[in-house]
C-alpha cells in the first residue's frame, strides 16, 4: 500500500514539475503576440446551362450522382429516379450534388453564408399516375447519404437521426402526416422533412401539376440579415414580382463550415420522373485572413535552431531556470530512491500478476478484439443518440472508429448476462466459423469485446439501418420491397443451413438495409441459456420458425408482440384468418392497391406453414422455402384447418425459448 502511495506522490510531483517547466518555457520562448486578421470573403460560382455528360464534358466529374439518378444526354438534364425501362420507379430516391464541399458557414462569427441559386426544372407522369412525390434543393453535410424514398424525398433517412440539411421542397404530393397543407406546395426544412414554412404553389402560374411546363425557381438568401426569399415561375420569363415565400432564417444550427450543394428527390407508389434542366449558384462567406504580425519572436528561432541544428547554441538559461531543474531534479531523485527502498523490502511478499498479453496483429479482414475505451468513445458514450436497434439481448449502436469506418455495436445487456451463461469460448468459435463463409446478404462480424463485465460483438454498418425501422416507422414499404426482403432473407439464411450454421436471432431488428436497399442478416445469436437449452433443440428448427414469424410480421405490419397478455399476437391473428378463410385482412392496409394478392397470400401461407409443428414434420426446411415454396409454380402444401393440433406446444422447450426471445424483442 505504501509502495502504491509512493509511485503515486511520484507521479504528482512529476507532472507538477514538467507543468511548471512548460510553463516557464512558454512564456519566455513561445509567447507569440496574435494580430488580429483581415476580413474577407470567400465566393464560389456554379454554372450549369445543360447536364450533358459526353466524355469531352466536365458535368460528369462535377456533378456526383448517388442512388437512382442519371444524366439524359438527349434532354441534358438530370433524371432522378434513372428512368431506365429496365429500373422500377417505385419507391426511389437519389441526389445529384456538386462533388465538391462548398465553405457555407464561418465557425469563427457563427454566421451563415449569403447565396443565391436558380434553376429550371420539370416533373414528368409516367403512364398519367396519381402525381408522386416532390423535388428538393438541398444543403446537406456529406457526399455519400441517399434518404429514404416515398415522401421523405430523399432528405433524411431517419427522423430519429440529427442530420444537418437544409432544404427547399417542391412537393406535388399531399401527406398529412408530415404536416403538409396540400398537393402543391413549396417548403422550408431545417433538419426535418417537415417544413416549418409552406406555400400554396397552385396559386401562382406555376403549379406543380402543370407537367407540359418548365418551372424556374430562385432562392435567395441573405447570411447577415437571415433572410430567405423564393421565386417561383416559368423558365423563360423574367423573375416573379413577389416571392412566393419570405421570412427570417437562422440557418447556422442546420449548417457546418462547408457542406455540399445539389437536389434530391423521390418517388412512393406512384412515381415521376424529376428534370434539371440548368442550375447556376453563387456564395459569399466571410473569413478571417489571418497575416504575419510585426513581431518576431527571436528566442523562438534560437529554439528551433538549438533543437534542429547540429550548430551549438548562444543563448544562455536564465539563473533561475536553473535553479528549477535542479530542484526539480532532486526532487524526483530524493522520491526514487524512497520508493525503491519501499519496494525492495515488500518485493517478497508481494505476488504480482501476470502481464497482459499483447495482442497479436490480425489482417483488417478478419475480426479482431476491441479495447472497451475505442467502443466508449465510438459510440459517443453509448449515447441514446447511436441507438439503431435493441431487443431482450442488448442495444445495438452505431459508431464511428477512430479511422473514420462506422461500425455497429451490439453490446449485451447486465439483466441477459446474468439469467445466460455466456460461453465466451464458444462465442469466438462462432465467430470464426461465420467469418469463413461470405454471402452478400451476411452482415460481417468486424471484431468483440470482452472486458471486465463488458460483451460485445462489432458488426459492419449499413446506414439505411434495420428493417424494423422501415416496417414500423412513418410511411410503407411496397410490396415489391417487402418481397424482395423476404427472398435475399431466405437466400441467406438457406445459404448459412446449407453450411451447417444458423443465425438464432431473426427478426426485423437484426436484417439491416444496405445501400441498394438489399436485406442483410446480422446480429446473430450468441447467448447459450442456462442449462444449454440451445444445444437441446434443432437450432435449424428454431430458425425456420423465427422466418415464419418474421413473414407474417412484413405482410401484416404488425409487431410480433402488440399487448402483454398476447404471446404471439401475430402468428394467432394470422392463423384466425385462415380459419375464416379471410387471409386477405392480414394483408398489410398501409400498402394500398398495389400489392399482388396472389402472391402475398402465398408467402402468407409459407409463413403459417413455418411455423408448423417439426414434430409432426410440417414445418418445411429453409431450402423448400426457397427453390420450392417460392416458386409460384410449387404447388404449397396444404395447411391443417385447426391449428392446435399442429401449432407449437407451449410447454416444449423449443417454444419456451422462442417466446422468451420474443417478450424482449420489442
Amino acid at each position: 500500500m505504501e509502495s502504491h502511495l509512493c509511485y503515486r506522490w511520484l507521479l504528482v510531483s512529476s507532472i507538477t514539475y514538467f507543468l511548471l517547466l512548460n510553463q516557464l518555457l512558454a512564456h519566455s520562448l513561445f509567447h507569440v503576440h496574435h494580430h488580429p486578421g483581415i476580413p474577407t470573403n470567400v465566393t464560389k460560382n456554379l454554372h450549369f446551362p445543360s447536364f450533358i455528360s459526353s466524355s469531352s464534358s466536365s458535368t460528369i466529374h462535377e456533378i456526383k450522382l448517388l442512388g437512382s439518378a442519371a444524366f439524359s444526354s438527349g434532354k441534358g438534364s438530370i433524371q432522378i429516379p434513372d428512368p431506365s425501362p429496365a429500373v422500377d420507379h417505385a419507391y426511389k430516391a437519389g441526389r445529384a450534388i456538386y462533388s465538391s464541399p462548398i465553405r457555407i458557414f464561418d465557425p469563427l462569427t457563427s454566421t451563415p453564408a449569403s447565396f443565391q441559386t436558380t434553376f429550371s426544372f420539370q416533373f414528368e407522369n409516367i403512364n398519367n399516375s396519381f402525381p408522386g412525390n416532390g423535388l428538393a434543393f438541398v444543403i446537406v453535410s456529406d457526399e455519400f447519404t441517399v434518404g429514404r424514398p416515398g415522401p421523405w424525398l430523399g432528405i433524411l433517412n431517419d427522423a430519429c437521426e440529427h442530420y444537418k440539411v437544409f432544404a427547399v421542397e417542391f412537393d406535388n404530393r399531399h401527406d398529412p402526416k408530415f404536416g403538409d397543407p396540400n398537393d402543391d406546395h413549396i417548403g422550408i426544412n431545417l433538419g426535418s422533412v417537415v417544413s416549418f414554412k409552406t406555400a400554396d404553389s397552385s396559386k401562382t402560374n406555376a403549379s406543380l401539376h402543370d407537367y407540359d411546363l418548365i418551372h424556374r425557381a430562385w432562392i435567395l438568401y441573405d447570411g447577415h440579415r437571415k433572410w430567405i426569399d423564393i421565386y417561383l415561375g416559368v423558365d423563360g420569363n423574367p423573375v416573379p414580382s413577389l416571392p412566393i415565400l419570405s421570412t427570417s432564417l437562422n440557418l447556422s444550427p442546420f449548417l457546418k463550415e462547408y457542406m455540399f450543394v445539389g437536389f434530391s428527390a423521390s418517388t412512393g407508389d406512384s412515381p415521376q420522373i424529376h428534370n434539371i434542366f440548368s442550375w447556376e449558384f453563387s456564395s459569399t462567406s466571410q473569413a478571417i485572413l489571418n497575416v504575419p504580425s510585426r513581431h518576431v519572436c527571436h528566442r523562438n528561432i534560437a529554439h528551433q535552431v538549438s533543437k534542429y541544428s547540429t550548430t551549438n547554441g548562444t543563448s544562455t538559461p536564465s539563473s533561475f531556470m536553473i535553479f528549477m531543474c535542479v530542484m526539480g531534479l532532486c526532487t524526483v531523485a530524493v522520491l526514487n530512491l524512497y520508493c525503491s527502498s519501499k519496494r525492495r523490502k515488500t518485493e517478497s511478499s508481494v505476488a504480482f500478476g501476470f502481464p497482459d498479453k499483447k495482442q497479436r496483429p490480425v489482417l483488417p479482414s478478419k475480426p479482431r478484439r476491441f479495447e472497451t475505451l475505442v467502443l466508449y468513445r465510438a459510440t459517443k458514450r453509448f449515447s441514446k443518440m447511436e441507438v439503431l436497434a435493441s431487443d431482450s439481448r442488448g442495444v445495438l449502436y452505431r459508431g464511428m472508429l477512430p479511422n473514420g469506418c462506422y461500425v455497429a455495436v451490439k453490446r449485451f445487456s447486465i439483466e441477459s448476462l446474468n439469467l445466460s451463461r455466456l460461453d465466451w469460448s464458444r462465442v469466438l468459435k462462432r465467430i470464426s466459423t461465420i467469418t469463413h463463409v461470405c454471402h452478400p446478404s451476411l452482415a460481417s462480424i468486424r471484431g468483440w469485446c470482452c472486458d471486465n463485465r463488458e460483451r460485445i460483438i462489432v458488426y459492419d454498418y449499413f446506414q439505411n439501418g434495420s428493417l424494423h425501422g422501415w416496417l414500423f416507422g412513418l410511411g410503407s414499404l411496397p410490396w415489391t420491397r417487402r418481397f424482395k426482403i423476404i427472398k435475399d432473407t431466405a437466400e441467406a439464411l438457406s445459404f448459412l443451413h446449407s453450411k451447417e450454421l444458423t443465425h438464432g436471432n431473426l427478426k426485423t431488428t437484426s436484417i439491416f438495409l444496405d445501400s441498394n436497399y438489399k436485406a442483410v442478416l446480422g446480429d446473430y445469436g450468441f447467448i447459450f441459456f442456462q442449462g444449454d437449452v440451445m444445444d437441446s433443440v434443432p437450432r435449424k428448427e428454431l430458425d425456420v420458425f423465427e422466418f415464419g414469424m418474421l413473414m407474417l410480421e412484413i405482410i401484416s405490419g404488425k409487431k410480433t408482440i402488440e399487448t402483454e397478455e398476447q404471446e404471439m399476437g401475430v402468428l394467432d391473428f394470422a392463423w384466425d384468418m385462415h380459419e375464416r378463410g379471410e387471409k386477405v385482412k392480414v394483408i398489410d392496409e398501409r400498402m394500398g392497391s398495389n400489392v399482388n394478392i396472389e402472391q402475398a397470400i402465398r408467402v402468407l401461407e409459407i409463413g403459417l406453414a413455418c411455423t408448423l409443428n417439426e414434430n409432426n414434420n410440417g414445418r418445411p426446411s429453409m431450402e423448400q422455402v426457397l427453390l420450392q415454396l417460392l416458386n409460384m409454380q410449387k404447388l404449397l402444401p396444404r395447411l391443417p384447418p385447426n391449428r392446435q393440433a399442429h401449432l407449437l406446444s407451449k410447454n416444449s422447450a423449443t417454444s419456451q425459448l422462442l417466446i422468451g426471445n420474443m417478450k424482449g424483442s420489442h
